[in-house]
Order: C-alpha cells, then sequence, then structure tokens
C-alpha cells in the first residue's frame, strides 16, 4: 500500500511539473507571436497596428533617448515611427533570431536597413529585449550602435 501511494504522489509531482514546463512554453510561444507582429507591422508601416501591440505607456530604453529609461503612450509610438519613416522611407527590418527568455521575455535579433536623406543606404544591427504581460508588450529595450 505503500508503494501504491509513493508511486502516486510521485506521478502526480512529475504530471505537475511537465504541465508547468508546457505552461512556460505555450506562453513563450505566444510571446513569440507577439514579437514577430512587432516587425510585419513595422515592415509594413502600420505604426498603429505596431503600437497597438503595446500597454498604453509602455517602458522604452534605446541609445537615442540616453541611458534612462521612457514611457512611451501609443500616440507617441505612433508619433515617433511616423516621423522616422519620413527620414527613411523604405525602412525595414531582417529578422536574424529570437530567443526565448523565461516566460516574459522575447530577445530579437534584427538588422534594420533603408536609405537616408542623403541617398545613402544603411544597415544597423540591433537587438531588442521585450517584455511581455498578459499578450501586451509592457518593455522595450534596444540595444545598437548610435555613434
Amino acid at each position: 500500500m505503500k508503494k501504491i501511494k509513493l508511486i502516486a504522489v510521485i506521478l502526480l509531482l512529475s504530471s505537475s511539473c511537465n504541465e508547468n514546463q508546457y505552461n512556460q512554453l505555450d506562453k513563450s510561444g505566444a510571446n513569440i507571436k507577439i514579437a514577430e507582429s512587432v516587425f510585419e507591422h513595422f515592415n509594413n508601416h502600420d505604426w498603429e497596428g505596431m503600437a497597438n501591440l503595446y500597454i498604453e505607456n509602455a517602458e522604452f530604453k534605446d541609445p537615442e533617448y540616453g541611458i534612462e529609461k521612457v514611457r512611451k503612450s501609443r500616440a507617441s509610438i505612433v508619433q515617433h515611427y511616423t516621423e522616422m519613416n519620413q527620414l527613411f522611407p523604405d525602412i525595414k527590418d531582417e529578422i536574424i533570431a529570437i530567443y526565448p527568455s523565461g516566460d516574459k521575455n522575447v530577445i530579437v535579433e534584427f538588422v534594420s536597413t533603408g536609405t537616408a536623406p542623403d541617398g545613402s543606404m544603411f544597415a544597423l544591427p540591433v537587438c531588442t529585449i521585450f517584455t511581455i504581460e498578459n499578450g501586451m508588450i509592457t518593455k522595450d529595450y534596444n540595444y545598437y550602435d548610435n555613434f
């Protein structure tokens, strides 16, 4: 009888561990799809669609803003990317790799390309860390050489 109880406890514990592992994988998969959606909207220059993937006051970190974090509303996200699109009308991002990290973060390595106002072409390697909670992006941290 003790053996049966012990086996039942072991089976219960192992199934709960597997369930947590599957939940984490499901969440990572959903988060990867959200990150991919950002780039799909970006490449279509659909700034409203992209902004709607973020919470209303998402936290951003970007060399453009200095070393401090800033909060941006959806409207300011749309405005920022609309202005950037006016400077670089053919801007596109090509995803190199996506790395899920835990159940909230997705790291995306990509190259941003386009034509500058002077006619020169650029290719900028970038790494972004998205924090995604409840299906919405709460943080967007970008790292690239700004010099």
